[in-house]
């Protein structure tokens, strides 16, 4: 065990190096990449143009997202209608993937409470 331990601190220990050798050439890279998107000068009329262009742009989205809301609830209400013709293996598909839903929420809340388990920080 300890053995084990030995090889996942040299492991982050690596990883941590390679970072900060190559982290800032990584960022200098991307924002090389992407300087068509960069607003200069950063200014606060900017940001706020931005912020409600991309308010308004979402906004926009809404009735798309609830017609395939709506596409999406009524075929599980086909599959609800016809549930005494399900099969075992599509019953267990649907058992998996609440089960997957479930666990990723479990995950959700341990991160949420600071990787404790039994509640949060005071």
């Amino acid at each position: 065990m300890a053995s084990r331990l030995r090889q996942l601190q040299s492991k982050a220990c690596q990883a941590s190096q390679f970072v900060s050798k190559h982290g800032s050439s990584y960022y200098k890279q991307l924002l090389e990449n992407n300087k068509q998107y960069i607003q200069n000068p950063p200014t606060v009329e900017k940001c706020n143009e931005l912020s409600k262009q991309l308010l308004y742009t979402r906004l926009a989205s809404v009735p798309g997202r609830y017609e395939s809301f709506q596409k999406e609830l009524d075929s599980v209400k086909q599959i609800w209608k016809k549930r005494q013709e399900l099969k075992v293996e599509d019953a267990g598909i649907v058992a998996l993937f609440g089960l997957e839903c479930f666990a990723w929420f479990c995950a959700g809340e341990i991160i949420g409470r600071g990787f404790t388990f039994t509640g949060y920080y005071p």
